[in-house]
């Protein structure tokens, strides 16, 4: 008897038998498409491992964030496609690798600028948000036609989002996504 529990992202397996033990088997999903690196340990187990490109440059993309963040006063959220791997304005332990919200993953597969309009639904980066912040901006890093990432550009829960300067904002978040992309040809 095999129960199968799954989401987007884990599969898990029980296998049950009258007098015996379960097996509980754990499996993570890789999509089609996605790049993978693999490893070898010492033992000879092959390990797969998604690759990230933007997580490649993570200490450069912690650079620039911080540079957004001081020079034009931005809160900033960089991603692959998975999870954070760098920020800037917002609380490090808070967003650092956590995993994308359903929102943001849709909003970076539009392959479109979003800009957050007074009165919308507020979306939020992570999954497991605590609400403290919103995304106000979002433009995605395509590199070779492929989107590997996106820049966002995020709000305090408690700000109304009036008053800023949008098309400032989006430029300076879409310059940010061009860049990165440019930095991996």
């Amino acid at each position: 008897n095999i129960e199968k529990v799954a989401d987007k992202y884990h599969s898990v397996a029980v296998q049950s038998a009258k007098n015996q033990l379960d097996k509980v088997f754990s499996v993570n999903v890789i999509s089609g498409g996605d790049p993978l690196e693999i490893f070898t340990d010492h033992e000879g187990e092959v390990i797969f491992k998604k690759y990230s490109p933007v997580g490649e440059m993570h200490e450069f993309a912690g650079q620039f964030a911080e540079t957004l963040h001081k020079t034009c006063d931005l809160m900033v959220v960089i991603t692959d496609r998975d999870a954070v791997i760098a920020c800037s304005g917002v609380p490090k332990k808070e967003y650092a690798e956590k995993r994308l919200s359903a929102d943001l993953e849709k909003l970076t597969e539009n392959r479109a600028l979003y800009k957050y309009r007074t009165g919308e639904r507020r979306l939020c980066v992570i999954d497991d948000a605590s609400g403290t912040h919103y995304i106000s901006c979002c433009a995605p890093i395509v590199f070779d036609g492929d989107i590997i990432g996106s820049v966002v550009s995020v709000l305090p829960e408690n700000a109304s989002g009036e008053g800023r300067n949008v098309e400032l904002e989006a430029k300076m978040v879409q310059t940010a996504a061009a860049f990165l992309a440019r930095l991996l040809a």
